[in-house]
């Protein structure tokens, strides 16, 4: 079943960020969120998952599913080791899984204060891969990681991925959108 954005407007205080935007994602694929800073990248995605609340229409579609998010900044447990945060919506055979395929096997009794910043970053994707979502919402995923790891790991990973389910991600680098390869663009 498609996910329908209709007519959303957002507001912060009295400054408009995203205005009458209406949108239908596919099952599957892969959808680019473009435009410049401050125009409501990011608040879509939060809207999308539920994390804010548009002040006027709706997206339908996504109640019950399975939402997986990796947001700008790895927003990890510092108590947990890198397993136990892949694992925190996901059991830890899952997050395993992703840790190794993402190139953190030797990392997983790792805490967070003991990770790099791309490793850290690549602990959030695993979390957001490992919970089996049928949504996966990814903000900024390229940021501080370098191109081997974007190009033989991670984005194969998403374009996989995205033969099942819709991946959305934000992204400002061009480099980034043409590793993804087909993708559709949402302009905000």
């Amino acid at each position: 079943m498609p996910i329908e954005i209709r007519n959303i407007k957002k507001s912060f205080s009295e400054k408009v960020v995203i205005e009458s935007f209406s949108y239908t994602i596919k099952e599957s694929g892969i959808y680019c969120v473009c435009g410049p800073s401050g125009v409501g990248k990011t608040t879509l995605l939060n809207i999308i998952a539920g994390i804010e609340k548009a002040d006027e229409g709706c997206v339908e579609g996504v109640d019950g599913l399975r939402i997986g998010f990796a947001f700008q900044d790895d927003r990890l447990l510092p108590w947990r080791t890198a397993l136990g945060n892949a694992a925190v919506a996901a059991d830890k055979e899952k997050a395993a899984y992703w840790l190794d395929r993402f190139g953190l096997s030797d990392s997983k009794r790792k805490y967070p204060s003991q990770l790099s910043g791309g490793m850290a970053k690549r602990v959030g994707l695993a979390r957001a891969f490992a919970c089996e979502p049928q949504i996966l919402l990814l903000d900024e995923p390229f940021n501080g990681l370098d191109d081997e790891l974007k190009r033989n790991k991670i984005v194969p990973a998403v374009v996989e991925i995205s033969k099942k389910i819709p991946v959305i991600i934000v992204t400002h680098e061009e480099s980034d959108k043409e590793l993804l390869g087909e993708y559709d663009e949402i302009n905000l």
